[in-house]
């Protein structure tokens, strides 16, 4: 294979990795771990498959001798960390901790035996200007072991992954991808620029060395700059320049982070913040930009060849620079949510750009050889391939694309605040009336379990109030006053600083996350020496929808019981199926927040484990192990609590945030019917929400039954339409519907089927999250109950019964024989709870 052929096969991969990572920035919120998805596809995938091809490329031209096995021996560290790379994605997103330490110990050798070869290779090579460059390669080889070690015991134990995290992606990131690049530009910035070498440069690179793997950046940040003043004219300068400056900003902030965070869990915390910009701003600007350089002169061939392929790689060259790096600036702006994902597809467009325009590089840069009369160079020579001088271009105005490009960053945020202004801190009430006195009180509001500390906050008439507030409690808060000016959603350590404005009259603030206010999160803005005004003027009364208020036309007055559903419409699936012969039991239950029909013509906002209510049935035997992964693709801290399992709670039930997982595993030891739900506070309006299932654990001697139903009683607080519950109905235990599997009345539409003289057994859970259940089938009698972990009565017994008693979170089951074929209709007779729903019929025949 000729060498051009060579270097574009083996930098397919690297464009294939960028593929991947645009295809994971559309499905990432659909796996466990979206974050680290987001970051690894670029950074373990393209990024790290490139410095094998071109630090390799680089030694070879520097040491001018190629690498002992050639490109044979690369090929295979290739393919190596190829499939390594692809095992640790596959074993994190599956959960496959096992797959995980194969893939990172693949991936390992293929670096290990990366840096051996570079080693042997400069032990070998005769003395060279820039022989020493490759040092950096060696050592980056080094540090990217100790950073893929302390990844995988990461997986392995997430005990330790507040101290473990950082330092991986340090070592990795700034070890790894750092060290070589910054090698790397020593030599090919100023090529780029079409500028000559000083004299010092390979010196201090160098000296630079020890500096940069103790940790420091202060000298190293100089080398990419000394060589030239020259400034650049290409997309690949540009993207290199831009590159180099975010990882210095990502250095930085990492830095005062470090010495600023109290604890490892805080700086964890905060320097995920810095993901993004360091993944798309750093690394994957520096591969484009190194490769729209590189691909045309050393995989192009002739100078003709080249050139065509650099002015393709270079079209549009400011719009793209500018609308990259404005999006990840912007991107670190606190903009609305739509603000934000309008920016990264501007991002991930121009990471989509270059790779077409690479093959359209590659396409006409082989015609141009074709034209030439190509000549296959199978020599097995390297070389740096850079010419000293830029070849003659026509001169392009910029104004249009830079226009273009700041355009459209002014668009995505235009749409973004217009949309949602006031997380933009907009506020949408003026101050009226109110004579300023030019002074602002400064308070700081924290957070106490669910209360906000202080409680009242006394502001004199005409100050300005300005208020940090400072997330001090364990789940997601915000804090919204009454005048429209409000917080972002704020994760537990975190703050922010908003300017409540001129203080006229007294107004409330809450947390408006459903539930949280009427648990007690409110406090009260007072104006002291305010004039007196009528308190309908005041937003002192007002409660926000969002914050679970009732109003006026909610979805209860919407409520019939005597309408039916649509034809289409599908039942929660009763039937239950026996449990399956495996012992190990690996579920992923995805919190979703989903807008689904509760009864007739009646909709709301459910939390719910799996995008229903009740969540997926979990079933098996004692001695069972189950593996649970709850992923929070939801808007809020959420968790769950399996009464399943008996085990210390701290940690298998605490609430992750949005975007986190977490791997809950017990063994069941006892039989029954258990509830799990999310135990998140408050945890009324959790389980009122829809977060709740049942797990069947199957006693000894269960006899087989022709068939099994499952019953989940729950109740509902309807809000408005649409919307989550009502915290203030929810509050007084007063639901406007009580339903089996989470539909009013939906078997009376669709009846459950059984035969006469067939053995029905159901299981029956009460989730509450009030009141309790006394399920009865009318015209029935059962002759087997089993309550609660024992039978009450069995098959052989004289007696029967009329009822099972289920007080919330209690569950059993009852076992019947229908005469005859009929409707026989069910209900809990508890008779106000069957009149709002819970009943449905079974359908003999």
């Amino acid at each position: 294979m000729s060498r051009r052929n060579w270097y574009l096969l083996t930098n397919g991969v690297v464009l294939a990795w960028f593929a991947a990572a645009f295809v994971a920035l559309f499905v990432h919120r659909a796996v466990d771990q979206p974050l680290w998805l987001l970051v690894h596809v670029p950074l373990l995938g393209a990024a790290t498959a490139a410095i094998l091809i071109w630090s390799q490329h680089f030694a070879d031209t520097l040491l001018r001798r190629s690498a002992p096995g050639g490109r044979v021996g690369l090929g295979a560290r290739l393919a190596l960390h190829t499939i390594g790379a692809v095992l640790v994605m596959v074993g994190m997103l599956t959960a496959a901790i096992p797959v995980v330490a194969i893939g990172g110990a693949v991936v390992a050798i293929a670096v290990v035996a990366h840096g051996i070869i570079l080693g042997m290779q400069s032990r070998t090579a005769l003395p060279a200007r820039f022989a020493p460059l490759v040092r950096y390669y060696i050592a980056a080889s080094a540090v990217f072991f100790v950073g893929i070690a302390m990844g995988v015991i990461t997986a392995t134990r997430p005990d330790l992954a507040d101290r473990l995290v950082t330092a991986h992606l340090v070592l990795n990131a700034y070890g790894w991808i750092g060290l070589t690049v910054l090698g790397t530009l020593v030599l090919l910035w100023p090529t780029v620029l079409h500028a000559r070498m000083p004299r010092t440069a390979d010196d201090a690179a160098r000296h630079a060395l020890p500096v940069l793997v103790a940790g420091g950046m202060v000298r190293a940040s100089r080398q990419p700059s000394t060589p030239s003043r020259t400034a650049p004219a290409t997309f690949a300068g540009w993207s290199l320049a831009a590159g180099f400056c975010w990882v210095v900003i990502a250095a930085a902030v990492l830095g005062v982070q470090a010495a600023t965070a109290s604890d490892w869990a805080t700086l964890r915390a905060e320097y995920l913040i810095m993901l993004g910009p360091l993944v798309v701003g750093f690394a994957v600007q520096i591969v484009t930009g190194a490769l729209s350089y590189l691909l045309p002169v050393v995989a192009l061939g002739s100078p003709a060849a080249a050139k065509a392929g650099a002015q393709v790689l270079d079209r549009g060259a400011a719009f793209r620079v500018i609308a990259f790096n404005g999006a990840i600036a912007l991107y670190l702006v606190p903009l609305p949510s739509l603000a934000r994902v309008l920016l990264s597809f501007v991002a991930a467009g121009v990471v989509v750009a270059f790779v077409v325009l690479a093959v359209r590089a590659i396409v006409v840069g082989r015609r141009v050889r074709r034209a030439e009369g190509d000549s296959p160079d199978r020599s097995g020579r390297v070389s740096i391939g850079m010419p000293v001088a830029a070849p003659p271009a026509r001169r392009r105005s910029r104004v249009v694309p830079v226009v273009g490009a700041v355009g459209v960053l002014v668009l995505c945020v235009g749409a973004g605040i217009a949309v949602d202004p006031a997380a933009a801190g907009i506020s949408t009430v003026a101050s009226g009336d109110v004579v300023a006195t030019g002074e602002t009180t400064e308070v700081t509001v924290r957070v106490d379990g669910m209360r906000f500390d202080p409680a009242v906050i006394e502001v004199p008439y005409g100050d300005r109030l300005v208020v940090t507030f400072e997330n001090t409690g364990t789940d997601v808060h915000d804090l919204t006053f009454a005048n429209g000016v409000r917080t972002e959603r704020l994760a537990p350590r975190a703050s922010e600083t908003i300017d409540v404005g001129l203080i006229g009259t007294d107004f409330d603030g809450w947390c408006s996350i459903a539930g949280h206010r009427q648990m007690g999160m409110e406090l009260t803005v007072r104006a002291v020496g305010a004039p007196a005004v009528d308190a309908a003027d005041t937003g002192h009364s007002g409660m926000s929808m969002e914050a679970g208020g009732t109003a006026s036309g909610t979805a209860a007055d919407d409520v019939d019981l005597q309408a039916a559903p649509a034809d289409d419409f599908e039942a929660w699936p009763a039937a239950l199926a026996p449990a399956a012969a495996e012992t190990v039991h690996r579920v992923t239950l995805r919190v979703e927040e989903v807008v689904t029909d509760v009864a007739p013509g009646v909709s709301q906002t459910r939390w719910t484990f799996g995008g229903t209510a009740p969540g997926p049935v979990l079933r098996g035997r004692v001695g069972d192990r189950f593996e649970i992964t709850l992923v929070n693709d939801g808007s809020i801290g959420h968790s769950i609590d399996f009464h399943a399992g008996s085990l210390a709670p701290d940690e298998p039930m605490r609430t992750i945030q949005p975007g986190e997982t977490l791997t809950y595993a017990f063994t069941a030891t006892q039989a029954g019917i258990w509830m799990y739900h999310c135990s998140t506070m408050p945890m009324s309006m959790h389980i009122a929400n829809g977060m709740y299932g049942a797990v069947v654990i199957d006693p000894p001697d269960l006899a087989p039954a022709d068939r099994e139903y499952l019953l989940v009683q729950g109740e509902l607080y309807l809000g408005a339409q649409g919307e989550t519950a009502d915290a203030e109905k929810l509050a007084a235990a007063i639901p406007d519907l009580v339903a089996f599997n989470g539909y009013a009345e939906q078997y009376v539409h669709r009846p459950l089927a059984a035969a006469p003289g067939e053995r029905v057994r159901v299981w029956v859970l009460d989730a509450g999250p009030n009141g309790p259940s006394s399920f009865h089938v009318v015209g029935g009698q059962f002759d087997a109950v089993y309550l609660e972990g024992a039978y009450t009565l069995r098959p052989e017994d004289p007696g029967g019964s009329q009822a099972l008693a289920l007080q919330p979170a209690q569950g059993g089951y009852v076992e019947l024989v229908f005469p005859e074929a009929g409707d026989y209709p069910f209900v809990t007779h508890r008779m106000r709870a069957a009149e709002k729903g819970a009943r449905g019929v079974f359908r003999v025949g």
